[in-house]
């Protein structure tokens, strides 16, 4: 009797653990909670035949994190039964998002379109999914080109993964059971450019990108300082006002200000979302900070993957 091999229709989560083989991650489960029950670990990742292997040992070292309301951590067997098997079906999928450093320390953020499905009207660094026999530099500078019209050479940039993130939409169960289920990589490209050099090549796709802005260093700093599910005041404070580009419905872009608070906002915890900075994109300038500024006791990991 012949073996049916299943063709592979997307790239998916697969976990690894001691000598077994990797299996596909399930919807449904937490994969920051796979490896040791904290809202913060370190993990091996690497591509490996359209497979996105996360194990304890084999691979790049970097950190994995999810938010301390992540669905996944709260669902219960109940409410994980609930969730239609069409979307158990999916498996956990994998993106990229470049965080794009210009040759004067800026990184570039984009506010998503308010007509997309999931996160609209959030700001996080341009990305997207994964294709099929691509690298995760390659998908990054792709996704980076779709979205923003900025074609940046492989050659030109010195790429390291940052950190990989777990997201889920909705964000909290209080909106209701997830059906989106990611890991995440931020993937740093040091660009030879400036900003002011890149700016004037933006081609944003209004389907996607409403908004664009480059983040300064201070800048960042506020933003991370307002961590999602946190107390207390922004320190820094943000600035009053912020500059950034906004995308017209035809593609033209208009300079804009936009209030400070508004990207140093923190998701609430009920209710609507409102305009903000993702908690995964606060997570990844954290990192970038450190990145700027490395500690002797920094565990973040570098290189390409």
């Amino acid at each position: 009797m012949e073996t049916q091999v299943q063709k592979v229709q997307k790239v998916l989560v697969h976990l690894s653990g001691g000598n077994a083989a990797a299996q596909c991650a399930r919807f449904v489960q937490s994969i920051t909670g796979h490896f040791g029950g904290q809202d913060e670990t370190q993990v091996g990742c690497y591509l490996d035949n359209n497979r996105f292997i996360l194990s304890q040992g084999a691979g790049q070292r970097v950190p994995l994190k999810r938010p301390a309301f992540c669905p996944f951590k709260h669902l219960s067997v109940t409410q994980a039964a609930a969730i239609p098997l069409d979307v158990q079906d999916r498996g956990v999928d994998v993106g990229v998002a470049v965080i794009l450093q210009t040759a004067n320390q800026r990184v570039l953020l984009t506010r998503r379109a308010a007509g997309l499905r999931i996160f609209p009207g959030l700001w996080v660094p341009p990305g997207g999914h994964v294709e099929l026999e691509e690298t995760l530099v390659a998908a990054g500078l792709r996704e980076l080109q779709e979205e923003t019209g900025l074609e940046v050479e492989l050659n030109d940039v010195s790429p390291q993964i940052l950190g990989l993130w777990e997201s889920a939409y909705p964000a909290r169960l209080a909106r209701g059971s997830p059906f989106r289920h990611h890991i995440v990589t931020y993937m740093l490209l040091h660009c030879p450019h400036t900003h002011q050099e890149l700016q004037v090549c933006l081609r944003p796709d209004p389907a996607e990108v409403s908004a664009c802005l480059w983040v300064d260093r201070d800048l960042a700093r506020s933003i991370v300082g307002g961590a999602d599910g946190e107390e207390g005041g922004l320190q820094p404070p943000p600035p009053p006002v912020v500059r950034v580009t906004e995308v017209l419905p035809d593609g033209a872009l208009r300079g804009s200000l936009l209030p400070g608070a508004v990207l140093c906002a923190r998701a609430p915890a009920e209710g609507p979302d409102v305009e903000r900075v993702s908690t995964g994109t606060k997570y990844a300038l954290g990192l970038w900070l450190d990145s700027l500024a490395p500690r002797q006791s920094s565990s973040t990991a570098g290189g390409s993957c």
